[in-house]
């Protein structure tokens, strides 16, 4: 009947927090299919459907001798790999539970932990699929040579972090404008197979091309990640600093919104979804 209420200390909090964050992630990934197996599998299929199609794409176009030098088969995976990994964050992002979602009548439970426990079960996924694609093509096609190794691990590590960015912008826009920001995520995502410049290196671009694709963070973060893959190319014409200050940006309007729209919730918008 009567209980004494004690203020846990900092990193009481903070293990608590991270331990919610952890189950969280686990339910999320699990969530997607009962067989945690068969759910990366699935990844890793549309990963290598998209392989195929741009592999297919440039040998009957017949772009392969303008691309740059080295492994060419690497050279669209590295692409399809950090496109991947900003789309599928910030879809988890944007699906996350919202304010007025049942779950958070649950004391513990918030939309930060709803959001990093997505953001992180994506990051999870993917980065298992990359392993075990490039694992696979290096064992029975041809064996992997990467300059940078760590460089290349960063950007999709920024590839990652700029979905979050994105993604948060639509998940404060969500409880307000439903429709718009399930469209118009979808619109981003499906746009980014053009703007994301996956399909041509950005040294070979001219000028009033570059200026088309110059805009996007991805675009920035894929010819950076293929300046740390390739030793035969240096990128001169982007930057991963630009990725990183957009990202931020982005991140702290999202959460800035998020804070505005979690303190105006209100259970009746569950029924206009």
């Amino acid at each position: 009947m009567f209980r004494v209420e004690t203020q846990p200390s900092r990193l009481a909090a903070i293990s608590g927090l991270l331990e919610r964050i952890y189950h969280a992630t686990v339910h999320n990934v699990r969530k997607t299919h009962s067989n945690a197996l068969m759910g990366l599998f699935i990844n890793m299929l549309q990963t290598m459907m998209l392989v195929a199609v741009f592999y297919v794409m440039y040998s009957v176009l017949g772009l392969r001798g303008a691309m740059l030098r080295g492994d060419f088969l690497l050279y669209i995976m590295s692409g399809i790999f950090l496109y991947m990994t900003q789309t599928k964050t910030m879809g988890a992002v944007v699906g996350a539970d919202g304010p007025a979602s049942p779950m958070m009548q649950h004391a513990p439970m918030s939309t930060f932990i709803s959001i990093a426990a997505n953001s992180f079960g994506a990051l999870y996924i993917q980065i298992l699929s990359v392993v075990v694609v490039v694992y696979i093509y290096h064992i029975a096609f041809n064996p992997v040579e990467i300059q940078n190794m760590a460089g290349v691990f960063m950007m999709l590590l920024l590839a990652w972090f700029s979905g979050i960015g994105i993604g948060m912008v639509f998940y404060a826009l969500k409880p307000w404008f439903p429709q718009f920001a399930t469209v118009g995520s979808t619109i981003f995502a499906r746009a980014n197979m053009i703007a994301s410049g996956k399909m041509f290196v950005a040294n070979t671009l001219p000028f009033h091309l570059l200026a088309l694709f110059s805009w996007n963070p991805l675009f920035h973060i894929i010819d950076q990640a293929r300046g740390f893959m390739f030793i035969n190319y240096n990128p001169h014409y982007s930057s991963w600093l630009y990725p990183l200050i957009v990202s931020t940006v982005l991140l702290v309007i999202g959460f800035m919104g998020e804070s505005y729209t979690r303190k105006h919730a209100s259970l009746s918008w569950n029924a206009r979804r």
